[in-house]
């Protein structure tokens, strides 16, 4: 297929001034993931969605249960971006919009970048008895701080580029997710060398026989 503008060249050796905007458009590198209309709308149960547009994005999702007096349970997640060189995109967008997720309830972990050299990971620890402390525990500052570390490798993935100036925007909808219940995991990222992470840790007491 001949695009609008290519066709303009050839036969007539020109094009309008919004045609050949078009014709650059469709030339730029432009990065984008889009999770709308009704996706996994009352949806239930274990969700994990992972979304990435662009070059060496890495992203994890990871949940884990155990049961019983001497219960015990973690999850250990490594990612490595190795160094390279990419082209920095045009723009870049990440959108939740319509009614996305709307409805859903459960164990509920999204990852979504649009760029370059980006990671994400959801962990999700369920322990249901054992010797750990009875309660509900948080990744804090610090343990979000360490988590580059703890993933390993060149952050960002361009070492030898320049700063990108492209258009970036990362966005939920108003409508999306609208009446999820349960735990959400949701990290987002519309641009480069970046590192987010959610940890989330539930442990309970086991009833007395």
């Amino acid at each position: 297929m001949v695009r609008l503008p290519a066709l303009c060249m050839l036969l007539l050796g020109s094009c309008p001034a919004q045609a050949q905007d078009t014709h650059e458009t469709w030339l730029g590198y432009l990065t984008s993931t889009r999770l709308e209309g009704n996706a996994l709308s009352g949806a239930s149960g274990v969700i994990a969605v992972n979304l990435a547009a662009g070059d060496g994005n890495q992203q994890s999702n990871a949940q884990a249960i155990a049961m019983g007096r001497q219960a015990q349970v973690d999850v250990v997640q490594l990612q490595h971006i190795t160094a390279f060189r990419a082209s920095a995109p045009d723009a870049m967008a990440a959108l939740i919009g319509g009614n996305a997720l709307s409805g859903a309830t459960g164990l509920i972990a999204i990852n979504q970048a649009s760029g370059v050299g980006n990671r994400e990971t959801n962990r999700i620890t369920m322990q249901v008895g054992g010797v750990m402390p009875q309660g509900i525990e948080e990744a804090d500052s610090e343990a979000l701080a360490a988590l580059d570390t703890q993933s390993g490798g060149a952050a960002g993935g361009r070492p030898a580029a320049s700063p990108s100036i492209s258009p970036r925007s990362a966005s939920v909808s108003g409508t999306a997710l609208r009446g999820a219940e349960g735990v959400v995991q949701l990290n987002q990222i519309a641009g480069m060398g970046n590192t987010a992470g959610n940890r989330l840790l539930i442990t309970v007491d086991l009833p007395p026989r």
